[in-house]
């Protein structure tokens, strides 16, 4: 039994991150100069959430890029189902409880298989463009990746320009955010 190792290991532990060798400070002043910082609200922070490393606001937008585009798919689905399921009898059920009946069915267990499996490989590939393996750095983003830049554009829709890109980007964490609000409100 070392306690001072122990007592050393939680003082460091309680260190702000902007103290962590290797880290860049600026956290706030860094996000401002982010895409999504749009009217009428501008930096929306109002709990002072913003990290104060650049690395851990770099892992934030890569993470409400990612939820706000599975909110998207979600509340578009939900909009979607609520008026158009051809391929089950939802036997008038709310929307909510259509899953339910999808996976009684043998099909819709396939289906939910091959909809996890396909989740699944895409997570890894995500993982692979984005990350620095686990045994190099935990939680680290690539140097030079942009968060939410996958690579993945098969119909040639990212801008070429560097304000058209932002506009998009702006777009699309703007309509993310939104979709998060709004499939709290459907469930």
């Amino acid at each position: 039994f070392h306690v001072p190792n122990r007592t050393m290991s939680l003082s460091f532990a309680s260190l702000p991150l902007s103290l962590a060798p290797g880290l860049t400070p600026g956290g706030v002043a860094y996000a401002k100069t982010m895409p999504g910082v749009t009217a009428p609200f501008g930096l929306f922070d109002p709990l002072g959430l913003t990290p104060e490393t650049k690395e851990e606001l770099l892992l934030f937008r890569e993470a409400e890029l990612a939820h706000g585009r599975v909110a998207m798919m979600g509340a578009l689905g939900f909009l979607v189902q609520s008026h158009f399921a051809p391929m089950y009898d939802m036997d008038s059920a709310p929307v909510i409880r259509h899953l339910d009946k999808v996976l009684q069915t043998e099909n819709g267990q396939l289906g939910s298989s091959c909809l996890l499996l396909a989740i699944f490989f895409s997570e890894i590939q995500r993982a692979r463009t984005g990350w620095v393996e686990p045994e190099v750095a935990m939680r680290t983003l690539r140097e030079g990746y942009l968060p939410g830049d996958l690579g993945f554009d098969p119909m040639g829709l990212k801008p070429k320009g560097e304000a058209e890109l932002l506009a998009m980007q702006n777009k699309e964490l703007n309509n993310g955010r939104l979709a998060l609000l709004g499939i709290m409100g459907f469930v």
